[in-house]
C-alpha cells in the first residue's frame, strides 16, 4: 500500500467515528496543552527574571547591614547601620570590584510648587549609576564638587519627574525636601519596574553627603558616616564569586568580627532572583508532571481504542492479506492511524495551550513566551506517544492469519 493511500484509510477511519475520536483526542489534548502553557510560563518568566537582572545592573553585588547583638538580643537585619562611607571607598579598592558606591534613603515628601509626592530620596553618588547601568535623559549627573560640597542638586527618575512636574521640563526647577530646597540638575532615563514589583524610577537622588547632613542622616542618626547599604559591581560575570568573597573578607576584618557572626550581607541580584526562578520552576514541573500523566492517559487511550478497532476490522485485514497485503503493510496502517490521533490532538491542544497562555497574561499578569521549538516538540511528544502506545495494536493485527481473520466475518 502506497503511503498516501494508508494515510487516507486512516483519515476515513477517524472521520467514521468521530464520538469515539473526539473521546480518545481528550487525552493528548489536555496534555499538550498543558506541555505548550507550562513551557510558555516558564520561557516567560526565565525571559522576565533575565530582565530584571538587566534593569538591576549586571555584575552586581548589593553589601546591607545584618543582625546584631546586643545583650543577647538579635535586632532584624539592617536596623543596625553597621555599613560606613569607609567601608564603600575599601570596597572599591578591591582588585575584583569594578566601582562601588554607598547609598542612604528614606521615604518622604517631595514637594514642587503645588505638587507634592511621596517618594524615595536616595543619598548616592554618580558611580551608583554607572554600576546600575542607568543613564541620565536630560540634564547632568552630579559633579565632583557637588558631591563633596554636599550640594543642593537633585537627579529624579522619570515617574517622580512626572507627579512633580507633569509636562513640564524640571530641569532647573526647585523641589522641596524635609523643606530643604534642592535644584533639579537632570532626569534619569525610565528604567522600569523591578523585581517584586517596586518602581525603579519612583526616586530622587541627592548627593550622599546632602543626604546625610541636611536630610536623612542628619534626622535619623547622629553618625553621619553610616550608610544604609553599599552597592558594587564585580569586574565581569566570572569574578562575582571572588568578589563576594572579598567583599565578606574585607568587612570582617574592617568590622573585627573575628569569631562573631558577620554584621552585613552580601548578596546579588542573581542570587535575589533564584527564590523566584526557583518557585516558577516548581510549577512548571508540577505542570509538567499533569501534562505527562495526561499524555499517558491519551496514549493507553489510543491504544485500547486501536485494538478495539482491530477487533472490529479483523474480517477487513484478513481480506486485505487475502489479496495480497503484507503483514508490515497492516502494521504500518494502524500504526499510522494511532500517529494520526495523537498528531492531531498534539495539534488542537497547541492551539488551546497558546489561548491559555494569552489568557493567563491578560487576567494574571504572569509573563508567557510561546516559542517555535517549543510548539514543534509538543507535537513531536504526542506523535511519539502514539507511536509508542499504536505499536502493539498494529503488531497483533500484523500477526493475524487470512484464514482465520475472514472466518471472523
Amino acid at each position: 500500500m502506497r503511503p498516501w493511500d494508508a494515510l487516507h484509510a486512516a483519515a476515513l477511519a477517524l472521520v467514521e467515528n468521530p464520538v469515539r475520536t473526539l473521546l480518545t483526542l481528550l487525552g493528548v489534548i489536555i496534555g499538550v496543552a498543558c506541555v505548550v502553557s507550562m513551557a510558555a510560563i516558564g520561557a516567560g518568566a526565565q525571559q522576565r527574571i533575565s530582565e530584571e537582572i538587566g534593569a538591576f545592573g549586571a555584575n552586581v553585588l548589593v553589601v546591607n547591614p545584618g543582625a546584631t547583638r546586643k545583650d543577647g538580643v538579635s535586632s532584624a537585619t539592617g536596623d543596625q547601620k553597621s555599613l560606613t562611607l569607609a567601608d564603600a571607598e575599601a570596597i572599591a579598592g578591591l582588585a575584583t570590584i569594578a566601582a562601588a558606591a554607598a547609598s542612604d534613603f528614606g521615604k518622604v515628601q517631595v514637594v514642587a510648587k503645588n505638587r507634592n509626592w511621596s517618594t524615595t530620596v536616595n543619598g548616592t553618588n554618580v558611580r551608583h549609576f554607572a554600576i546600575r547601568q542607568w543613564t541620565i535623559g536630560s540634564g547632568r549627573a552630579f559633579s565632583p564638587e557637588e558631591e563633596v560640597s554636599a550640594a543642593k542638586v537633585a537627579v529624579i527618575g522619570a515617574t517622580a519627574a512626572e507627579h512633580l512636574f507633569g509636562a513640564d521640563d524640571p530641569i532647573g526647577q526647585v523641589v522641596r525636601i524635609l523643606n530643604t530646597p534642592f535644584t533639579v540638575i537632570g532626569v534619569m532615563k525610565p528604567k522600569g519596574m523591578a523585581f517584586g514589583g517596586q518602581d525603579q524610577d519612583d526616586v530622587v537622588f541627592v548627593p550622599i553627603a546632602a543626604a546625610a547632613v541636611r536630610l536623612i542622616g542628619g534626622a535619623n542618626t547622629v553618625n553621619h558616616d553610616a550608610v544604609a547599604y553599599i552597592l558594587a559591581s564585580a569586574r565581569s560575570s566570572d569574578w562575582m564569586g571572588y568578589a563576594v568573597d572579598d567583599v565578606t573578607r574585607l568587612l570582617r576584618q574592617r568590622h573585627d568580627r573575628g569569631t562573631r557572626d558577620d554584621d552585613f550581607t552580601v548578596t546579588t541580584a542573581s542570587s535575589a532572583l533564584a527564590a523566584q526562578e526557583s518557585s516558577t520552576r516548581t510549577v512548571a514541573l508540577l505542570l509538567g508532571s499533569v501534562a505527562l500523566f495526561s499524555l499517558l492517559v491519551g496514549g493507553i487511550s489510543i491504544m485500547n481504542i486501536m485494538l478495539v478497532c482491530v477487533t472490529e476490522r479483523t474480517p477487513e485485514i484478513g481480506l486485505r492479506l487475502a489479496i495480497g497485503a503484507r503483514p508490515r503493510d497492516v502494521a504500518f496502517q494502524f500504526l499510522l492511524e494511532a500517529t494520526a490521533l495523537s498528531a492531531l490532538g498534539g495539534l488542537v491542544g497547541v492551539i488551546l495551550g497558546s489561548v491559555a497562555a494569552v489568557i493567563v497574561t491578560r487576567v494574571l499578569g504572569w509573563p508567557v513566551l510561546v516559542r517555535p521549538e517549543m510548539v514543534a516538540a509538543a507535537l513531536g511528544l504526542a506523535a511519539a506517544f502514539g507511536v509508542g502506545f499504536g505499536w502493539y495494536p498494529a503488531w497483533r493485527a500484523s500477526l493475524l492469519q487470512p484464514v482465520d481473520a475472514l472466518r471472523a466475518r
